[in-house]
């Protein structure tokens, strides 16, 4: 003889279904934060001997062999934190941040493509040693961002950040470029990870507008009238040490992303 189900017994069956079809890390990832940001992303080539001992054992370098990030191997991205939100939707902190971190594309040991975070400096010191433990305190900062549109010719933006730390680390960008149209990607979710202790990220899941200004595989209209770029001092001298080569000048309009821990 069968049995009909009630609905709360039938309720609790297709609720135990569908979270055993959900992996273990998905359902303990925990939300920390939402932000809204403006982001100029530089991918570079440095020296290989000099981003080699910040890479965990078993870890190597993803450089692309093709397309817009072609021999990347790693990007200076200067991030102005619009507004940070707690999951709540209250201000986190000082509710907004600007800094700049070092991204390395890098293959973890089972294979997997991440970013690995090898360094940073930011203005905020609540924000020290930050979230992958290897940030700076900026005790030089300064941004700033212009636009200006005249009559029919082209909307020109002017971007100059400076970020200097006490024991002599500093990164500074200077750019003036032609404003294009940018293409908005489709959400994506990306890993994070500390060069100080790999057994710790972050999870983003980010949408954003790139516009790419130049880039010397692509070959997409250039944009760029002025530039200049300075990596230098302290633990960042190796790494930048005059032989880096510029490949990509990456204006992200705004990317909007929420964070979270495993």
């Amino acid at each position: 003889m069968s049995r009909r189900l009630t609905r709360p017994v039938l309720a609790a069956l297709v609720a135990a279904v569908v979270m055993a079809g959900v992996p273990r890390a998905a359902r303990a990832q925990t939300m920390i934060e939402h932000s809204s940001e403006a982001r100029f992303q530089l991918d570079v080539r440095v020296p290989e001997a000099a981003l080699s001992p910040y890479l965990p054992p078993g870890w190597t370098p993803n450089v692309a062999t093709q397309g817009p990030a072609k021999d990347c191997n790693l990007r200076v991205i200067f991030i102005d934190r619009v507004t940070i939100n707690g999951p709540d939707g209250r201000p986190l902190g000082k509710g907004s941040n600007r800094l700049v971190y070092l991204a390395a594309p890098v293959k973890d040991a089972t294979g997997a493509n991440v970013q690995l975070i090898i360094g940073g400096l930011t203005e905020d010191p609540a924000d020290v040693p930050g979230p992958f433990g290897s940030y700076l305190l900026a005790t030089t900062h300064s941004v700033e961002r212009t636009t200006s549109s005249k009559g029919a010719g082209p909307t020109v933006d002017t971007q100059d950040w400076v970020f200097a730390a006490a024991s002599g680390e500093r990164l500074e960008l200077h750019i003036r470029f032609e404003k294009g149209v940018g293409n908005k990607g489709n959400p994506n979710e990306t890993k994070f990870y500390s060069a100080k202790n790999p057994s710790v990220y972050q999870i983003s899941r980010q949408e954003q507008v790139l516009d790419i200004l130049k880039n010397v595989t692509t070959n997409p209209p250039d944009r760029v009238k002025e530039f200049s770029f300075k990596g230098s001092g302290g633990s960042y001298a190796k790494l930048f040490d005059g032989t880096e080569k510029a490949l990509s000048w990456d204006n992200i309009l705004w990317i909007n992303r929420s964070v979270l821990t495993p």
